[in-house]
């Protein structure tokens, strides 16, 4: 009897917004590089960065990433994490939390996971340090929509024509044609037409 594969794991990027007391910046500083100094000892840990909006700012964004969601939650909901997070409130105030896969993560910038990194101590090169630009927000829903259309339509045209020239399809029920079609689709949309699209449609996405 085949066993079928476990579903391959898609990293998940976090970026959190926070407001910041401005005459507590060193301190600020330090509490953030804190927390990446913590998250890296975590399994499934791929890099972690934050960067202030400007110089006379209270607003800072930090961006972290995990190779799944069972890894980013044991990290979420570690007693480390709840101490850090005490530590910081007299001058940390989240204002925006945002969780990046799925389809949201077809739509993120180039430069939304790009870490600056530096050798551990064991020589071992660590993502962590300001990240190069904030984290945009997600395009607009209707965009994603068009973007998810433009690849969809012509894709499951093709599969459709292609279809039609398998002997004895279109006699076979409405459910199991769709179903058919789905399961063909669905890798192909995921693993090259989506990617393609929204790298093609970019600067309209991100506009």
């Amino acid at each position: 009897m085949d066993v079928m594969p476990e579903p391959a794991a898609h990293p998940v990027t976090v970026a959190i917004e926070r407001r910041i007391d401005p005459s507590r910046t060193a301190e600020a500083t330090s509490w953030m590089q804190a927390g990446t100094d913590l998250a890296t000892g975590f399994a499934g840990f791929l890099g972690s960065g934050w960067v202030r909006a400007g110089e006379g700012s209270d607003l800072w964004y930090m961006l972290y990433r995990f190779s799944d969601i069972p890894t980013l939650e044991a990290w979420e909901q570690s007693p480390q994490r709840s101490w850090w997070l005490d530590s910081g409130r007299a001058f940390a105030r989240e204002v925006r939390v945002e969780r990046r896969t799925g389809i949201e993560g077809w739509f993120d910038a180039p430069f939304a996971t790009h870490i600056e990194s530096r050798a551990g101590s064991d020589g071992e090169v660590v993502a962590t340090g300001p990240i190069q630009q904030p984290i945009p927000a997600a395009p607009p829903r209707w965009k994603q929509a068009v973007a998810i259309w433009l690849g969809f339509f012509p894709t499951n045209l093709l599969a459709s024509w292609l279809l039609g020239f398998a002997p004895g399809f279109a006699e076979w029920p409405l459910v199991l044609r769709i179903l058919l079609t789905t399961v063909l689709l669905t890798p192909v949309m995921t693993y090259a037409v989506l990617p393609w699209v929204t790298r093609m449609l970019r600067p309209w996405l991100q506009r």
